[in-house]
């Protein structure tokens, strides 16, 4: 007899009668908060609660008859298992013969039916992508109901917690001097209003923070901005009585969170409005399209220009960031240290090693929270780049190959990620000089000198080097920009080698920070992966123009038990001991620990 899920199958069932109700043919439930934000909380994982799949991408579609499920190559097993029993379909994404969401849609549907979601869950990209594919067939779309509301009776609540403020003095900046230049910007573009949905650059923008997204110190919020007015729409059980101070005295006017779509509604627009598809939902970007219509004006679809603003970090940002880069660089090494003295003598998972460094981190001074769940994965389970040990599936490091820690945490002063490769014991020839190539190219990209005007296009293969000078490369980016207590990952820059028509690019400005991480990647075998974040800073001026270079923030040892000198060149060499010697110059007045001290002499000396 087949496995039968009964407790899903229920769900779905309660679904459809609720789409039935409604005259919804299908419905659609993707992985996203309303802010399309890198982590969701419980409360938005609708997808997991109708079909049990609890990976982080999927989309589940729902119709009287049918059920399936789209996720990628990474959650194919997985999905596969959790599935079992529930009638749902899974649609193996990018494999031969599989369509996608839109095309099954436009397959199945018929005119005179309709598809649902919660719009405020769907990027207006593809909310309008549907709408162009479907509409042609007669099919229509209701977006403003969320059918889980009334279905998933013990959902877990909005996720909602204390805001808080910082200081202009930690800040570099006060909110006005940011809201003046954002003014000018509106300005610039014509614009007489702004609809921010951007969490991190809102909270950038007020110098607020907030704890609704993993990992992200961010409150779920919305800002509309005049020339004379800026509204502020958060949950109220969040404002405490200091930030209810603090907007009060700065000119913020507070709203719910909740009222942003009737505030749309009613509010009359004096001019265009600036707006960021990219960052809009498509139930929002809907009723701003209506209104601005209703008022006759226009919507103007730019990047907000919050975007560059935060990520070019001013003087006080840059100090406060050197400075937690040191401090966290030494608590690093300091666990670096513990792996190879207990490694084979305790036991150790790649689980435990990462509560042991969340441990360590979490004792440093203005400590927050993590930047992201530590990734710790050892021998061939970190040739995956997506791996996550769990408690209960997490591999025994053993005294034998490597462990690759990436890792980060947001600090009072500044947000990091750092990613080392730790030799824990025997290692072949073949791993030596794949980490050797890493390395030199790690430490190439950071030594480099570019011009004015150059994007991290330019400059990737710097990094990429000496892999593909023996034939290799690493299927994912060298470099993202990072946030001042903030997410761990924005933009607008980035460095990633990859020609792609018609992708903005944004030039990399002194004042930048961003990640430097190589790697090499083999299946079933190892991954490694070395990461420093570096400062884009000021080099020289000449004839020619202005040239520009990197600073490092990070200095952690890398590990010289891995690296074979015969594969690398005079000027890698020559590069590799003076960031060592840099090393130890920074962190050893931060090591306190004569045992520790020692190893890390040893560990930096010149090869």
């Amino acid at each position: 007899m087949a496995y039968e899920n009964t407790e899903i199958k229920g769900r779905l069932a309660n679904l459809r009668k609720k789409m039935a109700e409604l005259s919804v043919d299908y419905y659609m439930m993707p992985t996203s908060d309303f802010h399309n934000s890198e982590y969701s909380a419980d409360y938005f994982k609708v997808r997991e609660y109708f079909c049990g799949f609890d990976g982080s991408n999927g989309t589940l579609v729902v119709s009287k008859d049918e059920a399936g499920m789209w996720t990628d190559g990474r959650y194919f097993i997985q999905a596969e298992n959790q599935m079992k029993g529930t009638d749902v379909a899974l649609f193996k994404m990018m494999n031969p013969g599989v369509p996608t969401i839109s095309e099954y849609l436009v397959k199945n549907m018929k005119s005179g039916q309709t598809l649902g979601f919660d719009g405020r869950v769907i990027s207006t990209s593809i909310g309008e992508d549907l709408e162009k594919k479907l509409s042609d067939k007669g099919v229509s779309f209701k977006i403003d109901k969320d059918l889980a509301e009334d279905v998933w009776t013990d959902r877990p609540e909005l996720p909602c917690h204390d805001m808080y403020v910082l200081s202009d003095e930690l800040c570099g900046k006060s909110f006005k001097e940011k809201l003046s230049d954002v003014r000018k910007k509106m300005e610039e573009y014509g614009t007489k209003a702004h609809l921010l949905s951007k969490l991190d650059d809102i909270m950038w923008l007020t110098n607020l923070r907030g704890n609704d997204v993993e990992c992200n110190p961010v409150a779920l919020s919305y800002a509309y901005i005049t020339m004379n007015q800026f509204v502020l729409f958060v949950q109220s059980k969040e404002v405490t009585a200091d930030v209810k101070d603090y907007c009060h005295k700065v000119g913020i006017e507070l709203k719910d969170y909740h009222e942003l779509t009737s505030f749309l509604e009613d509010i009359k627009f004096e001019g265009d409005v600036l707006y960021d598809k990219r960052n809009t939902n498509f139930l929002t970007y809907k009723t701003l399209l209506k209104k601005a219509a209703d008022c006759g004006v226009k919507l103007v679809d730019k990047y907000n220009p919050t975007e560059l603003m935060k990520a070019v970090k001013n003087e006080t940002e840059l100090k406060n960031i050197r400075e937690v880069y040191v401090k966290d660089s030494a608590k690093l090494t300091e666990f670096i240290y513990w792996v190879k003295q207990n490694v084979g003598k305790v036991p150790m998972t790649e689980y435990t090693a990462a509560m042991k460094l969340d441990g360590m981190r979490a004792e440093l001074p203005g400590f927050i929270e993590l930047s992201f769940p530590t990734i710790s994965a050892y021998n061939a389970n970190a040739a995956m780049a997506h791996y996550e040990a769990t408690e209960d599936n997490a591999a025994e490091v053993k005294a034998e190959g490597m462990l690759l820690v990436d890792s980060g945490a947001t600090y009072m002063g500044g947000t990091t990620d750092v990613t080392r490769t730790i030799v824990v014991g025997e290692i072949s020839d073949e791993i030596k000089k794949h980490y050797t190539a890493t390395v030199s190219g790690m430490l190439n990209l950071a030594a480099s000198s570019f011009m004015e005007g150059c994007t991290g296009r330019n400059v990737d293969t710097f990094a990429r080097a000496p892999l593909w000078n023996i034939g290799l490369d690493y299927n994912h980016g060298t470099g993202h920009g990072i946030g001042y207590m903030l997410n761990v990952h924005e933009g607008p820059h980035n460095i990633r080698w990859r020609f792609a028509k018609g992708a903005d690019e944004q030039a990399l400005l002194p004042g930048m920070i961003v990640s430097d991480e190589p790697g090499v990647y083999v299946e079933g075998s190892h991954g490694i992966r070395i990461e420093n974040i570096v400062e884009v800073v000021d080099r020289c001026k000449t004839e020619s123009g202005k040239f520009f270079g990197f600073e490092h923030l990070t200095y952690v040892p890398i590990d010289l038990e891995a690296i074979d000198k015969k594969y690398m060149d005079a000027k890698s060499v020559e590069q590799l001991n003076a960031y060592h010697k840099a090393v130890y110059k920074k962190i050893s007045p931060l090591i306190k620990d004569e045992a520790v001290l020692n190893w890390l002499k040893e560990a930096t000396r010149e090869i």
